[in-house]
């Protein structure tokens, strides 16, 4: 029993399953459904692409700010050159100063004048070199940030295209389905196994014509029957009323009933004595 009962749920199952998936193909190849379906594809598409921008916006701010650091840096190093070029002057200016005077190298190597230019000179170069190098490291992040930029772009036009084709794919798509269906439910109304609601109403239409040519006859029928039950109850009755009068006309109970007296009977009827035979 237990297994009759298993065995009657799963095919309790198999047949709701089954129904749910009938069910679900029709919706599937509803055209509304089929467009609402190409709509939610498009949207979820066109979301990951609008992320797509962002990100791609993100690379080129990042590369705007490399660019603005390259500028500022670069602005800094000409700054740097202005300033080496002015402590190498001073030192020039000194050292002529000095040599003037008849001092060696040693004794303008030593001068404070000169050792404070020369200071500052190295200095400024050896910010000069960081800053230069800060400037090639830069410029070459903005050469990358260039190039994947111009790769998102394509990528971004590919997905822009790609977009636009399933725009025209779902309108292709829906109209290759109305076309399909009409197709077909013409093909079946024309084999005579229409399933389409124009036929199931004609359908009904011709079941409630044969019910009601079907119902007025029952209700001729009836009538005729009704009718012959009349005529017999009628016959009856007039064999009746026939047999009541001609006997109450017999016994004198009629209305102008020539039915004979008592002694007109008596008169009639013959005597023993008549009747007696002669011996």
């Amino acid at each position: 029993m237990f297994r009759a009962i298993g065995r009657w749920f799963r095919s309790l199952g198999y047949l709701v399953s089954g129904r749910v998936e009938s069910s679900a193909r029709r919706m599937d190849t509803d055209p509304h459904a089929m467009r609402s379906k190409y709509d939610d594809v498009i949207r979820e598409k066109t979301k990951r692409i609008q992320q797509y921008k962002e990100a791609v916006a993100g690379l080129i701010a990042q590369q705007e700010h490399k660019m603005s650091q390259v500028k500022n840096l670069s602005e800094e190093l000409k700054h740097l050159e202005d300033l080496k070029a002015g402590a190498l002057a001073k030192a020039q200016q000194r050292v002529g100063e000095l040599q003037a005077k008849g001092a060696d190298k040693s004794v303008i190597q030593s001068d404070p004048d000169y050792q404070k230019c020369l200071n500052a000179f190295n200095d400024f170069t050896s910010t000069g070199t960081e800053k230069q190098a800060r400037v090639d490291e830069a410029e070459g992040e903005i050469e990358d940030f260039g190039r994947r930029i111009k790769e998102h772009t394509l990528q971004l036009e590919v997905l822009r295209k790609e977009i636009e084709k399933l725009r025209s794919e779902a309108n292709e798509a829906v109209a290759d389905v109305i076309s399909a269906k009409q197709e077909a439910e013409l093909n079946d109304a024309l084999s005579g196994i229409g399933t389409d609601s124009t036929s199931e109403k004609l359908g009904e239409l011709r079941r409630m014509r044969s019910e009601v040519k079907a119902s007025a006859r029952v209700s001729k029928e009836l009538a005729g029957t009704d009718h012959k039950l009349a005529e017999a109850e009628f016959l009856e009755y007039a064999r009746k009323n026939a047999g009541n009068t001609e006997f109450e006309r017999l016994v004198g109970l009629a209305a102008g009933s020539d039915a004979p007296s008592p002694e007109a009977s008596e008169k009639a009827a013959p005597s023993p004595e008549r009747e007696r035979l002669p011996e």
